[in-house]
């Protein structure tokens, strides 16, 4: 047996570890709930926030939220994975060309950004749910995992599940060919148009931006690549779990404070929302 397996078998013998494991995942929870709702309704309600890269940011929260919150096969993933590239594309277009960035990044250039990853990530969802479906299950049909997932599904069918294996590499690969590819191209367009900023405070508040944006890539994209781009051979059901929790609660966590601690206008906005009169 090995360290995971004695480690739940230890939880699943010790009541006290359960309480004490269900009072931290809640207080994270909670933590998340207020943090990236906040982050939407800051956005939403401060004037000043109404530009397309708080618009990506509270979509991002929005994501963090249903990845928290919802049980079944997420299309969150995904659509996350375009949206970090979508956000790298409209720094782009907003530091080497600020004077055209209101015409180039229009309400109706965001909208249909966002209308994309979402239709992306929905088919991709899609196709892998309806493929469940021709899996024939012989053994029992409790899921060992904290949310109905592919791969824990596939363990569970007694039937060939080379078909799903290969739709879920193939669109997972395409779907990080695309992010991957629009990171590195957005960054090199990025690096060279921060380079020739001659104002050092200028050069710094591009690259903090650029710094929290990378942050948040390096650590979903890291437990992303883990979680599905490994084959099947690999596949061990403890360590799956411990990923899973990452990055359904602790990625979702970190997300609003690595970009609203290092953010100006967001703190600004948060101290214009607390002296807000409420009542007259």
């Amino acid at each position: 047996m090995n360290f995971h397996s004695r480690l739940t078998a230890e939880i699943n013998n010790n009541p006290a570890i359960k309480v004490t494991l269900f009072i931290t995942f809640l207080i994270v929870y909670l933590i998340i709930l207020a943090a990236n709702l906040g982050m939407i309704i800051l956005i939403r309600m401060d004037s000043q926030l109404h530009t397309p890269m708080y618009f990506f940011l509270s979509h991002l929260s929005f994501s963090d939220l249903c990845y928290s919150t919802n049980e079944s096969i997420p299309f969150y993933g995904y659509a996350e994975c375009l949206l970090l590239a979508v956000m790298a594309f409209d720094w782009y277009q907003a530091i080497s060309n600020p004077l055209l960035y209101t015409v180039s990044m229009s309400s109706r250039v965001c909208f249909l950004l966002m209308a994309g990853v979402y239709i992306i990530g929905i088919v991709d969802a899609s196709v892998n749910t309806i493929l469940t479906f021709r899996l024939c299950v012989c053994g029992s049909n409790v899921i060992n995992h904290v949310f109905c997932d592919v791969p824990p599904l596939l363990l569970l069918s007694c039937s060939d599940t080379q078909v799903n294996e290969l739709v879920i590499f193939t669109t997972f690969g395409f779907i990080e060919l695309i992010t991957l590819s629009g990171l590195f191209v957005s960054y090199c367009y990025i690096i060279l148009a921060v380079i020739k900023i001659h104002s050092t405070e200028g050069r710094f508040k591009a690259f903090s931006t650029c710094t929290s944006h990378l942050t948040a890539v390096a650590i979903f994209q890291g437990t992303l690549l883990f979680m599905y781009f490994r084959p099947s051979s690999s596949y061990f059901l403890d360590q799956d779990k411990m990923a899973s929790l990452f990055y359904t609660l602790v990625i979702p966590m970190l997300n609003p404070l690595i970009y609203s601690l290092r953010n100006k206008d967001v703190i600004e906005a948060l101290k214009n929302f607390k002296n807000i009169k409420w009542f007259h």
